[in-house]
Order: structure tokens, then C-alpha cells, then sequence
């Protein structure tokens, strides 16, 4: 099964392209779902099935069919909190209960910020291990919101695999104590078992994303504004290990008439299209022309599809290790290494703690656990080469007996 997520700068017509790959696809006779992690859903918009399940105002919990082998979900986000956050929720609510807050103000405040977002991974790893598709196509949020949401997973799973089991035991033993001297309840089994579990759910949606089988493909247009916003998210997801598959630069003006103020654009957006080349070598990078009307219908996305891709194979699985790999020495070492484009060695941040390499790169930091090999090495340098990081480990220095 093939996952291909789309995300890029607001206004750039990345639900447009997502819409149109799965129409694309399921047009080909694949058994295809989409499925928007936006708070903004506009899917059923671009396929014109306002008004049936799929509609923003009638959200369903299964993918309701738009056209043959095509499925389209926006996910009801009330049920998966429900399903997901109510053990979690119903403690803090007698939390804010017992120290007499408001229960209106109480409920708003026990909802996460980006509840709908992280949820709709969730529906997307429930259909991903049903094995009932041949291509999930996910459209994502804005890029820095994909970006947050795409760390999460690592990020929670480190403060869970260190702080849960010595908090879960100190709140065991402390329990009579503590509710007679804070006057609200401590959380029970029950509360940190929902934790663990949403824990596990989104670890494994982060196996799934960044396995072989997934992969990005990051929309602009040709501006340089939406460029630079482009090159830094190439280099952040590969900073957590997803592979960017492809770039599509989208409503180019094509060349024509004499209209000279169509042709000031086709200039300018020819500069920045070689940039484009530039700046994502090896990836291949699709045009889309400006279309003379909004494709909107499952017919006139697929069509836009097709022009778009050209002949190629959309879903074919991406080549090479991705973005993270190891190679070994002769002399028992090994050199980490991890795609890093657009970036120089004094722009990245980098520390050993026990066993996990800590990578920072402008605000984005990420916690890599090091693979049992390398853990037991020590870090002997690294260097920027070619858009990719090298950390070279070496065997420990032998301890000199006393």
C-alpha cells in the first residue's frame, strides 16, 4: 500500500494537486482514499460533493465513494476525541471540577490545541493497517503545521518513555496522600493507560509515514517567497526522517501572446522555476499550467492529474534508503548519515545524550535514538557534505585499569 501526503504554503493549491492525484489514481483502478488532516477541509469542495457525507457540514466517520475505486474522507473529529481523549479529558475535568471552574470553560480547556489534525493521523493509521486501499492520499495542513504534527510523535514518545513510568509509580504510592493534601484527585490506571495507548497509536503513525512505502510531495508556486518556505520544509522533513518524493510548482503561467503583462510573469516565474531545479536536485519537479477556469469535479481533476504528471508514475515507490542510513568502516566505526539539503554545518546544532543524538536545525530540534550498533560508540566528529550530515563513531577508548 502507498501513502503520498501533500503539503505546502497556504494559497498554493496543494488540496487541488491531492485531489487531483487520487482522482488520478483511482481513474487508473486503484482503490484510493483521501483524506485531509486540515482543519480547513476543502476536499469536497474541489470534488463538488458539497451536501453528501463528505460535505463540511455533515462529516462522516467512514469514506463515503465520490466516484469509482475514489473514497474521500474528512474526519469526524468529535468521535476520535471521543474514542481517543475521553479517559484523559473526564480526569482533567474533575481536576478543573474540584478546584470550581466553570464546566463550560472547563470543557474548552480540556480540548488540545490541534486536536482535529492529530486525530485525522489517527483515522489515517486505522485504514493504513485495514489493508483495504491501494493508496492513501493525504491532504495536509499548511507547512509549519505539518511540520509540528509530523514531530509529535517522536517528540511525545520521548517524554512518555521517560517521565510516564516514574510519574505513573510516584502517583501510586503517593495517592492517600496527595488527595488529602491537594484536594483533587490523582490520576488512576485508567488515565495513564489512555496516554500510553494514544502514545502508541501516534508512534505507529510515524512508522508508517516514514517507512519505505510513504513519501511527501511538497506544492508552490513559482514565487520566492513560497520557494524559500518550500526549501526550508525539504530540509525539516528530512530532518525527521520522511522521505520528499517529489515538488509540484503549480499555476505556471504558460508562454503566449504579447500581452506584456502575462509576459512579465512568465518571465519572473521562469527564474524562479530554475531555482526550483536548483535547489531540489534528484527530485523530479512537475508543472502545472494555470488553468483558464477552477477544476472543481472529479472529471476535471484528473484531467489536470494527467497533464500534470505527464506520462510518469505518480505511485510508483520512491528508490534509495531515504533519509537515514548507516554505513560501517573497516576499522569497526560507522558513519551516521541524514539528508540535511540547504543547510551548512554552522547552521546545525549537534549534541550526544546517552543514547540518543540530539540534531537542531533553526527551531526545529529532533531527539534521534540511536540504534543499539552506534549507541555503544562514541561520536568522533561530523561534517556537512553534499546536502547530508555525516556523524562519524569510533570504538570507545579502552579504560585504563587502576
Amino acid at each position: 500500500m502507498r501513502i503520498v501526503l501533500f503539503t505546502g504554503k497556504g494559497g498554493v493549491g496543494k488540496s487541488t494537486v491531492a485531489a487531483g492525484t487520487a482522482a488520478l489514481a483511482a481513474a487508473r483502478g486503484l482503490r484510493t482514499l483521501v483524506i485531509s488532516t486540515d482543519a480547513a477541509h476543502s476536499l469536497a469542495d474541489a470534488y463538488g460533493a458539497v451536501g453528501t457525507a463528505t460535505g463540511s457540514t455533515n462529516q462522516s466517520a467512514e469514506p463515503s465513494e465520490v466516484a469509482a475505486n475514489l473514497f474521500v474522507q474528512q474526519v469526524d473529529a468529535q468521535l476520535r476525541f471521543e474514542q481517543s481523549w475521553a479517559d484523559i479529558q473526564r480526569y482533567l475535568l474533575s481536576v478543573l471540577d474540584a478546584v470550581g471552574m466553570d464546566p463550560v470553560a472547563a470543557e474548552e480547556m480540556t480540548v488540545i490545541p490541534g486536536a482535529e489534525e492529530v486525530l485525522a493521523l489517527l483515522e489515517l493509521r486505522q485504514h493504513a493497517r485495514s489493508g483495504g486501499w491501494d493508496l492513501i492520499v493525504v491532504d495536509c495542513a499548511p507547512t509549519a503545521e505539518t511540520l509540528r504534527l509530523l514531530a509529535l510523535p517522536e517528540a511525545l514518545g520521548w517524554y512518555l518513555e521517560r517521565l510516564l513510568p516514574i510519574q505513573r509509580r510516584l502517583v501510586k504510592a503517593l495517592r492517600p496522600v496527595l488527595n488529602r493534601a491537594a484536594g483533587v484527585p490523582m490520576p488512576g490506571d485508567p488515565v495513564f493507560d489512555a496516554i500510553t495507548r494514544l502514545h502508541g497509536e501516534l508512534d505507529d503513525v510515524h512508522a508508517l509515514l516514514s517507512g519505505p512505502e510513504s513519501s511527501v510531495r511538497l506544492v508552490l508556486t513559482p514565487e520566492q517567497v513560497v520557494l524559500a518556505e518550500a526549501r526550508r520544509a525539504y530540509t525539516s522533513l528530512c530532518l525527521f526522517g520522511y522521505r520528499v518524493d517529489g515538488v509540484v510548482a503549480n499555476r505556471v503561467f504558460p508562454s503566449g501572446d504579447d500581452d506584456p503583462w502575462r509576459a512579465g510573469w512568465v518571465t519572473a516565474q521562469s527564474a524562479v522555476l530554475r531555482e526550483v531545479a536548483q535547489s531540489f536536485g534528484g527530485l523530479p519537479v512537475w508543472t502545472s499550467q494555470y488553468q483558464p477556469a477552477e477544476p472543481v469535479g472529479v472529471s476535471a481533476l484528473t484531467a489536470l492529474a494527467n497533464d500534470l504528471y505527464d506520462g510518469a508514475d505518480p505511485f510508483a515507490v520512491p528508490a534509495g534508503d531515504g533519509p537515514f542510513r548507516v554505513s560501517r568502516g573497516d576499522d569497526g566505526g560507522a558513519v551516521a548519515h541524514l539528508s540535511l539539503p540547504h543547510v551548512s554545518r554552522s547552521e546545525v546544532g549537534l549534541a550526544r545524550n546517552g543514547d540518543e543524538l540530539v540534531m537542531t536545525v533553526g527551531s526545529y530540534r529532533r531527539l534521534l535514538t540511536l540504534p543499539p550498533g552506534l549507541a555503544r560508540l562514541r561520536v568522533a566528529g561530523a561534517s556537512v557534505v553534499d546536502g547530508e550530515l555525516r556523524v562519524r563513531f569510533t570504538e570507545p577508548e579502552p579504560v585504563e585499569a587502576r
